[in-house]
């Protein structure tokens, strides 16, 4: 009986299968917290340079355990809540932001096929047939923690926070979840796995003719925007700005609650950029030791993890980048990008790229086809915003 698409569940469970996925769990949990550690010390020493000062350079080798430093005091702080907060879920909501993260980050492809004990395995923690289902729940399932941490606070600052950051979540979680399908039409699998080998390294002409990231471009595009404004990431931090709410929903948390939540808006931002790597740039797909064999360790446990962190890291580097670059939107700025742009171009460009894949199936003509296509795209696209009220008449409607 097959329990799962993974080759390591494929002949049942015993115990060493058994510790073989405990194992994957702890080191994928793991792998990810130190994403986050990296990732602060990353963002603050390229912040640094950017506006030319020296960054955290005291605890540790260039300030490499200053991160660690921050959590660990906020461990040791002492946890305090309010007294007209709802105690249980005061406690929950933390959590709620933190394991859907996690749980996301799961189904990420981070290499090929292995051997473990002699057992075959895939370089995932967990591989299902409906792995973008499950990540879309996870972006939901996120969204409750926020929620209710800003409603058990028990005071009016965080629950205007947590109104703004469900409104925002909502409103980017439709271009989000239709810049998805943006890839999945190309690659006609809910599968992360599907999605990555259909993405395969065929030579160095792949990261055009086969990655997603150029016939899926626009829907790249929208997917990098509405994660980055479902995560709370600046320019589209309007959740917490601290200049207009105090600190947003999680306000009244401090010591490790405050601590849980400060590493899930991380855990988020890195696995939104892993989903990213894994449906637009082939995920660990990369060229090998072409001199050695397609099963040698250095191609199976060394080379695509490699890949797939390069990739991993210049998406970071670019959130950095737009961290320390761009001022924060305002409030009707993010949500006209949200539903009066994105949302219509991510749905167009699901029609449009699923009448061409069509095509390429059928062998029209594609002389024909994608004017077309770019005709009744632009066309639909045009009559839409005509419907849209011009900036005077919306004043006069106000």
């Amino acid at each position: 009986m097959v329990l799962g698409a993974d080759p390591l569940l494929a002949d049942g469970v015993d115990g060493t299968v058994l510790l073989i996925v405990v194992g994957k769990t702890v080191a994928t949990f793991a792998l990810l917290l130190l994403l986050v550690l990296f990732y602060i010390w990353f963002m603050r020493k390229v912040i640094a340079d950017m506006q030319n000062r020296i960054g955290p350079d005291q605890a540790g080798p260039y300030g490499v355990l200053q991160t660690l430093a921050d959590g660990i005091k906020l461990f040791f702080k002492e946890p305090s809540i309010p007294d007209r907060a709802d105690r249980t879920l005061f406690r929950l909501a933390p959590y709620l932001a933190a394991v859907p993260a996690f749980l996301a980050f799961s189904i990420v492809p981070i290499g090929g096929e292995v051997s473990i004990a002699g057992h075959r395995t895939y370089l995932q923690l967990v591989e299902v047939p409906v792995g973008i289902l499950v990540l879309l729940a996870c972006s939901g399932i996120g969204l409750y923690g926020v929620m209710l941490a800003g409603w058990a606070s028990g005071s009016k600052y965080p629950l205007i926070g947590a109104v703004r950051a469900s409104a925002q979540m909502l409103s980017y979680e439709a271009a989000f979840s239709l810049a998805i399908v943006g890839a999945l039409v190309q690659a006609g699998s809910l599968s992360t796995r599907d999605i990555v080998d259909a993405q395969a390294w065929q030579g160095p002409a792949s990261p055009f003719t086969d990655w997603f990231a150029v016939p899926a471009l626009v829907a790249f595009v929208i997917f990098l925007i509405a994660a980055i404004a479902e995560t709370n990431h600046p320019p589209f931090d309007l959740v917490e700005a601290e200049q207009e709410l105090v600190g947003g929903f999680n306000t009244e948390y401090t010591g490790i609650r405050f601590a849980i939540f400060y590493l899930a808006e991380f855990m988020n931002l890195i696995t939104m950029c892993a989903i990213a790597v894994t449906l637009f740039l082939g995920g660990p797909s990369g060229p090998g030791f072409g001199f050695l064999a397609s099963d040698h360790p250095l191609n199976t446990w060394v080379m695509p993890p490699v890949w797939f962190f390069v990739k991993l890291g210049f998406l970071l580097y670019g959130t950095v980048w737009l961290r320390a670059s761009l001022p924060r939107l305002r409030y009707d700025q993010l949500m006209n990008l949200g539903w009066k742009w994105l949302i219509e171009l991510a749905f167009l460009w699901v029609a449009a790229s699923g009448v061409i894949v069509v095509a390429r199936e059928q062998g029209w003509n594609r002389l024909v086809v994608v004017p077309a296509v770019a005709v009744g795209f632009l066309a639909v696209l045009g009559a839409l915003r005509a419907c849209f009220p011009r900036p005077d008449e919306a004043e006069e409607w106000a």
